[in-house]
């Protein structure tokens, strides 16, 4: 799970585990927690998502399976900032996730996907969840 620092990366990952979401702090460096569904083993990786660290987000998702990307929906000045790193970081299927949607600050989940458009094709996003 990869994102902009402050994303929810962590809350969703704390919430997929049934863990206590109200002590989440930044993830400096990795986190794996690994689960069981439908017979699969399930690995998530949580990376950090600071400015320091973008340069090494590569090397967390070598022979992965699947990549979510985290997109806060109520950080509306750094929208730009996620689509960049969004572009310089994909070879692999992505699938845009954006979280917060319960605030009212939120962008709406069509301003969200407009805002990410102009991803190359060959980065064969999935789509946005939400």
């Amino acid at each position: 799970m990869l994102g902009l620092d402050n994303a929810g990366k962590t809350t969703i990952v704390k919430r997929i585990m049934n863990e206590d979401v109200n002590t989440v702090s930044p993830t400096l460096g990795f986190i794996i927690k690994t689960i069981d569904f439908q017979g699969y083993k399930l690995n998530i990786w949580d990376v950090g998502g600071q400015k320091t660290i973008r340069s090494y987000w590569r090397n967390y998702f070598e022979k992965t399976d699947a990549l979510i990307w985290v997109v806060d929906a109520t950080d509306r000045l750094r929208v730009g900032e996620c689509k960049t790193e969004l572009r310089e970081l994909l070879l692999e299927e992505v699938s845009p996730l954006s979280t917060k949607e319960d605030w009212a600050e939120m962008l709406f989940a069509e301003a969200v996907r407009s805002k990410l458009t102009g991803i190359p094709k060959q980065n064969r996003c999935a789509g946005l969840h939400e």
